[in-house]
């Protein structure tokens, strides 16, 4: 029997600095770290990936090369994803995971599969082994690191923190769902194209009978138009706001601003979660 440990990595910032504690913490493991790509991806996903390669000194295998998201949402009639509805996970991240790891599983091999769920989430569970010899490991949980520590392992590696974090705050497709609607803001500020590119998905999908748009009670024509871009700002500075007053300074652990991140500013208009595979 053989023992494969391995690491998915969403080009987010949890999932790097695992990578990086595992690196460090245990050298001696042959870790394969994995990348599930959609095929619409930012390309600051891509850069970053790039550079965390160059720290680990390994390639990052890339899954899912050829049924991209084009392919699943032809297979699905066009319908966008959803809450209601997250087709792109299932299709996109679970299962060329689980196609990955099937040889091993089938041949009696045992596959340890690191999540990045940090020590300050309790609320959070990761992927449930459906496998007897698929064992799910939380590393920091075991070691108390949360997200303070997530941050100071990617300053002290010197990788850094992704750039797109400048003005996004999540991982994952680009074309999200779960985004807020400030970070279709940016993406329309930031990368036009791609904002039309979601627009396109969207008056497809809605001419095939989909129920859902991309940002919820709205299209993304109606959400880009100057005053609703406006009120969307000030309502997102207003909730910023409101979050920073509840933040507490630890005066006996002394550390740098750290971010906040999208889950703890969505309205119930919005909705709010995500889909932990996909950006962690």
């Amino acid at each position: 029997m053989s023992e494969y440990h391995v690491l998915g990595l969403s080009g987010g910032k949890d999932s790097a600095a695992l990578a990086i504690f595992m690196r460090q913490k245990y050298p001696e493991l042959d870790i394969r770290y994995f990348f599930t790509d959609t095929g619409k991806e930012l390309r600051e996903v891509y850069e970053f990936l790039a550079k965390l390669e160059g720290f680990l000194g390994k390639r990052i295998e890339r899954l899912n090369p050829h049924r991209d998201f084009d392919f699943w949402l032809r297979e699905y009639g066009h319908f966008l994803p959803s809450a209601q509805t997250r087709w792109c996970t299932r299709q996109l991240k679970l299962l060329p995971f689980k196609n990955w790891v099937r040889p091993w599983l089938s041949n009696g091999d045992r596959v340890i599969s690191y999540v990045a769920i940090r020590s300050d989430e309790e609320h959070r569970e990761g992927l449930v082994s459906q496998h007897d010899n698929l064992e799910v490991v939380m590393p920091f949980r075991e070691h108390g690191i949360d997200k303070p520590g997530v941050y100071n392992l990617l300053d002290a590696s010197g990788v850094g923190m992704p750039a797109y974090y400048e003005w996004r705050s999540r991982s994952g497709c680009t074309f999200c769902f779960f985004q807020q609607k400030i970070e279709w803001v940016r993406l329309l500020e930031r990368h036009p194209d791609a904002f039309q590119k979601a627009k396109e998905y969207e008056k497809t999908a809605l001419a095939h009978g989909s129920p859902f748009t991309w940002s919820q009670g709205e299209s993304l024509e109606e959400l880009e138009r100057p005053e609703r871009i406006e009120s969307i700002k000030a309502e997102f500075e207003q909730r910023k706001k409101r979050e920073v007053s509840k933040i507490r300074i630890n005066p006996l652990r002394p550390q740098r601003q750290i971010p906040i991140d999208i889950d703890d500013l969505y309205s119930e208009d919005e909705g709010g979660g995500a889909c932990l595979v996909c950006h962690k």
